[in-house]
C-alpha cells in the first residue's frame, strides 16, 4: 500500500540526524588500542627518521646423516646491535625442542581417545617418545672460549662477557645435532619422509639450526615460547651454509648454488644454464636418473654450498629421488629462476603444474606488492602439506600411483604452491612477527593468493577471500570464536580466524569499502614502506589510511578487534507519492483505489444472506448523506486548490508535478557489524538500479536506521547486498517483498569404497568402448 505526501511536506524529507541516537563505539577512532607513535614508527604507518632492526649473519655447517636420519652442524652467528640498548644476553630460538619429550609443547597438548581410531593417531601419541630436540654440545665467544649459556624450553639465553653496546657486533659459534622426525607419523613443519618401495629418504629441512630471535623497539627481546602454532620473528642476515648428503642426493635450498660444478654433472650444468633463459620448464635432474639413483645408492658424500642476501631464515630439502626443473621469470627488468624439486610419485601432475604456478605466483604478487627481490624461488615436494621458508617453499599433493588425480588434487596443488610461494612476501620480506600475529603472514597472504588464483584460471575454485565463503564461520557460536587480534597460541578456529576471515575483510575493503584503485594504491604502499622491515599491525592500519585518506578505523575496530558479524536486515519499507492538491485528480485516484479494494468474507457473505437492509425497504429512512458523495469535488476544493497552487514557487510544482515515488527503506544492524548498505531496486518496468551507500550511515544509531530512495519508476523489491559483497550470515531477511531463500536435502548412500577419480573412470569408459569395438 502506498501513502500520500502532501506538497508541503516536501520539505521534511531531507533529515539530518535522528533525535533519539543510539550511541555506540563503532566508529570512535582506534586510540588506546593502537600505540602511540614515535620517532621509530610514525603516525602515518611508516618507519620513522630513528627506525632500527637488528641484524644477524650466519656461516653454517651441516652434515645428513642418511643411515640414522639425522644432522649435525655448527655455525657461527655475527650479531650486530643497532639498536639505541645495551645488550648483555642475547636470546637464540631452539625451534627442535618442541620434539623433546618434556616439552611445554608436548605436555600442553590436548587430545581425547576414541573407541576407534586410526593407526596414525595412535601413533601421533607417540609422540613424546620420539628423541627430539636440539643437542648442543658447545656455544663459544669468537676466540673459542665457552660462553655460559641457559636452555628454557625453545629458547636458548647466551650470557655475553661484556655488554654489547649500540653499534658493536659480535660473533659467537654454537655445536649441536639432532634427530629429524618422521613427518608423516608425527607432524610438524620438516622432517623425513620414507619410501619403501625403493627405501629411500626425502628430506625436507625446516627450523634445523639455532637461530636468533628478534629484538625490537615494540617487544625488547621477541622469545615467546614456540608451541606450535605461533611461528617465527626472525632477524634479516646473509647466509652461508654448507650442506654435505650422501653423494647422489640433489639439494634444493635457500639461496644460490655457489659450487654446481662440483655437485652436478657436465650435462645437468648445461641444462641449468638454459633454464636460466627459457620461459617455459626445462629438466635438470631427469626422472631417469633420479630413479637410477633410488636403485644404486652411490658411495661416499657430496657438499652443496649455497649463499644467500638479506634473509631472515634458511630451510633446504635432500634426496636422490628429487627430479629437478626450472624456468626462467622476468619480475621488474630482474631474472628469477623459478624451480621444483620432486620425486617420481609426484609425476606427472607436479612436471606440469609447480613450476609454472610458482612463476606465475612471482608475477602476481610483485604486481600488488614490490618486485620480486631474490634470484630464485623453489617449490618442493615431500612430506609436508605446506610451509614457507626464505626462496623454497614445501608443497603437498601428488596424483594417484596411475598417475591420475582428482580436479581437488590438481587445484590443491596449485593452491598450495601459491599460498606458499608467495609467503616470500609475507612474512619473508614484509617481515611480520608471525609468533605475535598470525593474520598478518597468513591473512594477507592468503587475500593475495586469492587475486593470484583468480588470474590462474576463471571460475578458479578459491577456498576463501570472498565474503560468502566466511559465513558460516560468522555465525558459529561466540564462544568459539576470537578477534583476528588475538595472539598466535591462542586463536580458536585457526583457519578461519587467522586465514580466512582477515582474507575476507581485505577482499571486503578492495571491492566494498575502497575501491580498487584507493585499495592498490594503499597496500602497495604498505609493501614498500615495510620491505625488509618489521612491521606491527598499527603499521598496516595506519598506512591504509594514509596512504588512501579512507577513515578505516570502524572497519578494524569491527572485523579485526570484536567477533560481530554481518547480518543486516531490510525491516519494513513504506511507498510514498506526492499529493498534487488537485481535487480532481485525487478524488478519481481514491475512487479507483475504492473501486479496487477488496470486500471482505462478511461484506461478500452479508451479499448472499441480507436480500435487503432496512434502508433499502424503506426509503424513508434515507437523508442527505445517503446520497451524499465525498470523492466529488466540489467549488470550495477548487478554491482551495487555486489558493494553493498561487503560493508555490516554480521549482516546487516541478517537483508536485513529476510524480516521483518516495520510499522510506528501514534497515536493521542484527549481528553488530557496521557496514556498507548495498541496496538493488527492482522497477515495474523490469529494469534494475544498485545503490551503494557508505558504512558511515550508521555513525548516527548503529543499530536501526530508515533511508529515503527518490525513484522515477515504481519499486517492486529491494534487495541488500545482491553480490555478496558483505558477508551477510542471514540472507533471508535481505529482501522486501521477503523472499524464500532455497536449499537443498543432501541423499547419499554409505559407501566405504574410494571412488575413482574422473581420470581414472575416462580410462575406465575408454577401454570399456576399445573391448566393444573390437568383438
Amino acid at each position: 500500500m502506498r501513502n500520500l505526501l502532501t506538497g508541503l511536506a516536501l520539505a521534511g524529507l531531507v533529515a539530518g540526524p535522528p533525535a533519539a541516537m543510539a550511541q555506540d563505539t563503532k566508529f570512535a577512532q582506534l586510540g588506546q588500542e593502537l600505540p602511540t607513535p614515535n620517532t621509530y614508527r610514525t603516525a602515518s604507518g611508516a618507519p620513522g627518521h630513528a627506525y632500527w632492526q637488528q641484524r644477524a649473519d650466519y656461516n653454517i655447517q651441516v652434515e645428513l646423516d642418511d643411515e640414522k636420519q639425522a644432522i649435525k652442524g655448527a655455525e657461527t652467528i655475527t650479531y650486530t646491535n643497532n639498536s639505541p640498548d645495551m645488550l648483555s644476553y642475547l636470546w637464540v630460538q631452539l625451534d627442535q625442542n618442541i620434539y623433546e619429550p618434556k616439552s611445554m609443547s608436548n605436555l600442553t597438548r590436548t587430545g581425547e581417545l576414541k573407541e576407534k581410531m586410526s593407526l596414525q593417531a595412535v601413533e601421533y601419541l607417540t609422540r613424546e617418545k620420539f628423541d627430539g630436540g636440539f643437542k648442543i654440545e658447545s656455544v663459544k665467544d669468537q676466540n673459542g672460549k665457552p660462553l655460559r649459556y641457559t636452555i628454557n624450553n625453545t629458547m636458548m639465553r647466551v650470557d655475553l662477557p661484556a655488554p654489547l653496546k649500540p653499534g658493536q657486533r659480535t660473533s659467537f659459534s654454537i655445536a649441536w645435532h639432532h634427530n629429524i622426525n618422521d613427518q608423516k607419523a608425527l607432524g610438524g613443519r620438516s622432517g623425513y619422509e620414507y619410501f619403501p618401495e625403493d627405501g629411500n629418504y626425502l628430506y625436507e629441512m625446516a627450523q634445523w639450526f639455532p637461530r636468533m630471535a628478534v629484538y625490537d623497539d615494540v617487544n625488547g627481546w621477541q622469545h615467546k615460547q614456540f608451541l606450535g602454532s605461533g611461528e617465527f620473528a626472525l632477524p634479516f642476515g646473509n647466509y652461508k651454509v654448507s650442506i654435505t648428503v650422501p653423494a647422489d642426493h640433489v639439494v634444493g635450498a635457500t639461496g644460490e648454488l655457489q659450487n654446481a660444478n662440483q655437485v652436478l654433472s657436465a650435462t645437468q650444468q648445461k641444462r641449468w644454464a638454459e633454464a636460466a633463459k627459457s620461459d617455459k620448464p626445462v629438466v635438470i635432474v631427469t626422472q631417469e636418473e633420479a630413479t637410477r639413483a633410488e636403485k644404486n645408492k652411490a658411495k661416499g658424500k657430496k657438499t652443496w654450498v649455497f649463499a644467500a642476501k638479506d634473509v631472515r631464515d634458511f630451510a633446504w630439502a635432500s634426496s636422490r629421488k628429487f627430479i629437478w626443473d626450472a624456468m626462467n621469470v622476468k619480475v621488474g627488468g630482474q631474472n628469477v629462476l623459478a624451480m621444483s624439486y620432486y620425486p617420481k610419485e609426484a609425476n606427472p601432475l607436479w612436471g606440469q603444474y609447480s613450476t609454472e604456478s610458482v612463476a606465475h605466483t612471482l608475477r602476481v604478487y610483485s604486481k600488488h606488492t614490490i618486485d620480486y627481490p631474490y634470484p630464485v624461488a623453489i617449490s618442493v615436494h615431500g612430506p609436508v602439506g605446506g610451509m614457507e621458508y626464505p626462496m623454497i617453499s614445501f608443497n603437498g599433493y601428488r596424483p594417484e600411483a596411475d598417475g591420475t588425480y582428482s580436479d581437488q588434487t590438481k587445484y590443491g596443488l596449485i593452491t598450495v604452491i601459491i599460498h606458499e610461494v608467495g609467503h616470500n612476501f609475507f612474512p619473508m620480506i614484509i617481515n611480520s612477527d608471525e609468533r605475535q600475529w598470525t593474520w598478518m603472514d597468513e591473512g594477507l597472504n592468503t587475500f593475495v593468493q586469492y587475486l593470484a588464483e583468480q588470474e590462474w584460471e576463471r571460475n578458479y575454485p578459491s577456498r576463501r577471500g570472498e565474503p560468502q565463503k566466511i559465513v558460516e564461520y560468522m555465525k558459529s557460536a561466540k564462544n568459539t570464536q576470537v578477534p583476528i587480534m588475538t595472539n598466535s597460541e591462542s586463536v580458536l578456529q585457526f583457519g578461519n580466524n587467522a586465514y580466512g576471515k582477515p582474507a575476507t575483510a581485505l577482499n571486503v575493503l578492495r571491492e566494498t569499502v575502497m575501491g580498487r584503485e584507493l585499495f592498490d594504491y594503499a597496500f602497495k604502499e604498505y609493501a614498500k614502506r615495510w620491505a625488509f622491515k618489521h612491521p606491527m599491525p598499527a603499521d598496516f592500519f595506519r598506512t591504509m589510511e594514509d596512504a588512501s585518506g579512507v577513515d578505516l578505523d570502524w572497519f578494524w575496530r569491527g572485523w579485526f578487534y570484536t567477533t560481530d558479524h554481518t547480518d543486516i536486515a531490510i525491516e519494513n519499507v513504506k511507498w510514498y507519492t506526492i499529493d498534487s492538491q488537485d481535487p480532481e485528480f485525487v478524488n478519481a485516484q481514491r475512487r479507483a483505489e475504492q473501486n479496487k479494494a477488496p470486500k471482505t468474507l462478511s461484506e461478500q457473505r452479508n451479499l448472499q444472506d441480507i436480500p435487503k437492509t432496512l434502508v433499502e425497504k424503506k426509503p424513508s429512512l434515507k437523508d442527505f448523506y445517503n446520497s451524499y458523495d465525498p470523492l466529488a469535488t466540489t467549488a470550495a476544493d477548487k478554491q482551495k486548490y487555486q489558493h494553493f497552487m498561487s503560493g508555490i514557487t516554480p521549482a516546487q510544482k516541478k517537483v508536485l508535478e513529476s510524480g516521483l515515488n518516495f520510499y522510506e527503506v528501514a534497515f536493521k544492524n542484527i549481528g553488530g557489524l557496521v557496514m556498507p548498505l548495498i541496496v538493488r531496486m527492482a522497477f515495474e518496468d523490469g529494469t534494475e538500479e544498485v545503490v551503494n551507500i557508505p558504512a558511515e550511515i550508521w555513525r548516527y544509531n548503529n543499530e536501526e536506521i530508515t533511508k529515503v530512495f527518490v525513484t522515477e519508476k515504481p519499486v517492486v523489491a529491494f534487495e541488500l547486498d545482491p553480490y555478496l559483497q558483505t558477508a551477510d550470515t542471514d540472507l533471508s531477511n535481505n529482501s522486501f517483498p521477503r523472499r524464500l531463500t532455497p536449499s537443498r536435502f543432501d541423499l547419499f548412500k554409505h559407501n566405504s569404497q574410494p571412488q575413482p577419480n574422473p581420470m581414472q573412470q575416462e580410462q575406465v569408459t575408454s577401454r570399456q568402448n576399445r573391448g566393444s569395438a573390437t568383438q
